[in-house]
């Protein structure tokens, strides 16, 4: 036998020697490892395939309660979205409470709607984002069934000049103003949209529209 092999011999011999020595002090560990990889990828997979499951059961009901409610069926509308706000996965039960409101809009019922809109812009747990949009859905509505300081309480905060939602804030609380007969104040609002370059054109345009009728009333619309 060669120095070459005898060597290789005993090299394999003490791997062998130290493998059986690991496995005996460290076996139980690493068989339970083992198991626990097993179990961990199969909740894995089982949470991965119940989210799905779940989110694909309550966008199929968002969608019946919007095809009912095209079609007028009101009430069937809003007693799947009911049944959404309690039960929806995700962020299916703060959509299902903004369309709620919509529903209630559209029944006439205007003033279930605004307290939807409400609650929802007041509620910390849903992104602010939503919040501020349900904020300017209920000062529209308080456009027509409240008074200037109920539109003022929930979109004036977001009128200041760095808010991506101050062109419809704005747009609110000159209509506001203006129903409610005090032209200088409509004025001011529509005069901020028109003089922000950002504002969308159609926002704008009704902006400028309503500063034309004011002028052909023969209100003061110029900005000193």
């Amino acid at each position: 036998m060669s120095d070459d092999s005898f060597f290789r011999e005993v090299d394999e011999e003490l791997r062998s020697d130290r493998m059986k020595s690991i496995w005996q002090r460290f076996g139980k560990y690493l068989i339970g490892l083992a198991i626990l990889i097993v179990l961990a990828t199969a909740g894995f997979r089982g949470y991965e395939y119940w989210s799905k499951s779940q989110a694909s059961k309550s966008g199929d009901l968002f969608l019946e309660a919007i095809t009912l409610s095209n079609e007028g069926e009101l009430d069937e509308a809003l007693g799947v979205l009911r049944e959404l706000e309690v039960d929806g996965y995700g962020s299916y039960d703060v959509l299902a409470r903004m369309r709620a409101a919509t529903v209630l809009a559209d029944k006439e019922d205007f003033r279930g709607a605004i307290a939807e809109f409400v609650d929802v812009g007041r509620d910390n747990d849903v992104p602010k984002a939503i919040r501020d949009v349900s904020r300017v859905r209920a000062a529209y509505l308080l456009v027509d069934h409240g008074s200037y300081e109920d539109v003022s309480a929930q979109v004036e905060v977001l009128s200041g000049a760095d808010n991506p939602m101050r062109h419809s804030a704005r747009e609110a609380l000159g209509l506001s103003a203006w129903k409610n007969g005090n032209f200088s104040q409509a004025v001011e609002w529509f005069s901020l949209i028109v003089g922000d370059t950002d504002a969308p054109s159609n926002v704008r345009q009704r902006a400028e529209v309503m500063l034309d009728l004011m002028a052909a009333a023969g209100h003061d619309t110029k900005q000193t």
